[in-house]
């Protein structure tokens, strides 16, 4: 029987905890000839996310959870699930509900038919026209400009198989961009479309900084066009230079025309110092990178996990018994689940 892991980066989502492991049982209820794990990791939340998280986990031992000392952020969260899932195919998603769980019968349809990687590819988004438009631009310019062909409009809903996992936990880097990361190690991949609606409930914890953070992870971990900008804006500046002393030069000599130096001076000067700040920001952000990946700190702390012990891993048979309910038992679920549903 093959096992299915699914892993959710999860930060204050407490009031779709609750909603999203019914859906997924029911998902997972009719899928034939599979086994689950559902894998949540909570990253440093400020609600009673965890709280909630362990409570599933005393109710159904295929949910396992973990939860960091701090907020480390997504990517680092998906970089833990990765780490201690156990299945032969995994499959990551937001726990928002923006990821319809309806997906996932596509996606192992197509990873049964021979895939290793199936991307999630949405066909429109229930967002702010700012945000549909800025995600729109940025995953078109970092698919022009990286050396890796990354998919356009997919986000971290993907399947994944074990080999493919296997490989991405090689990789080493600090700043990891599993997007680029994924795309970057190959195998053969597909996509399912899906439409994207908007948030169940809460709030996204993806702030305009921390996009922007992902956004610069993304072009300067899979692209050095970076580097490239700063070598055409030096070489537009020495030829502007140049034909500007030229022409300094000919109206001095035939038409007598008097330029006090200081002018060109401050001028450039001026250029010179705005281009200056350009260069060492850009070196300066890869410079950082090979110092975060130099000091050699862990990715994440654990402050405390759940049903990860070796019996309720090789505990398939409850497993079994768990996915054979059906959606009658989901009022069993929520008179047992009393913080979610008080």
């Amino acid at each position: 029987m093959e096992k299915l892991s699914i892993i959710l980066p999860i930060y204050n989502e407490a009031g779709n905890i609750g909603i999203l492991y019914i859906r997924l049982k029911e998902i997972i209820s009719n899928i034939p000839n599979i086994c689950y794990e559902i894998i949540f990791v909570d990253d440093g939340s400020k609600d009673e996310s965890w709280l909630l998280i362990k409570e599933l986990g005393q109710y159904d031992s295929c949910v396992k959870g973990i939860t960091f000392s701090r907020n480390f952020g997504q990517q680092a969260a998906l970089t833990a699930a990765y780490e201690y899932a156990s299945g032969d195919v995994i499959i990551s998603m937001d726990a928002d509900m923006q990821d319809p769980p309806e997906t996932i019968f596509d996606m192992v349809d197509q990873w049964r038919k021979g895939f290793d990687i199936v991307y999630a590819r949405r066909i429109n988004r229930e967002d702010s026209w700012l945000k549909t438009w800025t995600a729109w631009i940025y995953s078109r310019i970092l698919e022009a400009v990286s050396d890796v062909k990354i998919p356009a409009d997919v986000g971290d809903f993907r399947l994944l198989d074990r080999k493919v996992v296997n490989a991405l936990l090689s990789c080493s880097e600090r700043n990891l961009y599993w997007r680029g990361i994924v795309a970057w190690v190959g195998f053969k991949s597909t996509f399912v479309h899906f439409k994207r609606p908007l948030r169940h409930s809460g709030k996204t914890g993806y702030t305009w900084k921390k996009l922007i953070k992902i956004a610069v992870d993304g072009v300067t971990s899979f692209s050095l066009f970076p580097l490239k900008i700063a070598a055409f804006v030096g070489s537009f500046v020495i030829l502007t230079g140049i034909l500007m002393f030229l022409y300094v030069t000919y109206d001095s000599l035939f038409r007598n025309v008097f330029y006090p130096l200081f002018k060109w001076l401050v001028i450039i000067i001026y250029i010179f110092m705005g281009i200056q700040m350009l260069l060492l920001w850009l070196i300066g952000e890869y410079i950082g990178r090979i110092y975060e990946q130099q000091k050699g700190r862990p990715r994440y702390l654990i402050a405390h996990q759940i049903n990860f012990d070796q019996q309720l891993n090789k505990n398939e048979e409850k497993c079994k018994k768990n996915i054979s309910y059906k959606y009658k038992n989901i009022k069993l679920i929520k008179s047992k689940m009393s913080i979610l549903y008080k």
